[in-house]
């Protein structure tokens, strides 16, 4: 399955949906280094890359909700932490046990969470934004 930014995730912020098309392109290449099969090493990277640009991607948004006096901050915060250790804890899963229909079922499940976050949390932050700037 692969993940597209489609208009329905677009929020209108040109920083946070060019970083949410870059996550995209970070999953589909993790979840299709899985697929092909390649070794432990490439899925390494791959995971590595995506946690890192998680951390980024939040780190932005968390910025632009504390310039923009956000009331919604701490919630939103809160779930960046939770979120973080849910990717971690899967794509940990990937690289210790392989792309196992388990690993990956939860991995689609942690990607489903984050969809969810974007369609609504992101797309209000975006709103706050616009109205703000």
């Amino acid at each position: 399955m692969k993940y597209e930014l489609t208009p329905d995730l677009l929020t209108g912020n040109a920083l946070i949906d060019t970083e949410h098309r870059q996550l995209f392109q970070a999953i589909n290449q993790l979840t299709e280094d899985c697929e092909k099969g390649k070794g432990r090493d490439s899925l390494k990277q791959t995971a590595g890359f995506l946690v890192n640009y998680v951390a980024k991607h939040f780190a932005d948004e968390e910025r632009l909700q504390t310039t923009s006096k956000y009331p919604g901050y701490p919630t939103h915060k809160q779930f960046h932490e939770s979120y973080k250790e849910k990717l971690s804890a899967a794509v940990g899963e990937i690289e210790k046990n392989g792309p196992t229909i388990s690993t990956l079922g939860k991995f689609n499940g942690v990607v489903a969470i984050l969809i969810s976050h974007i369609r609504v949390e992101d797309k209000r932050l975006a709103a706050h934004i616009k109205q703000h700037s």
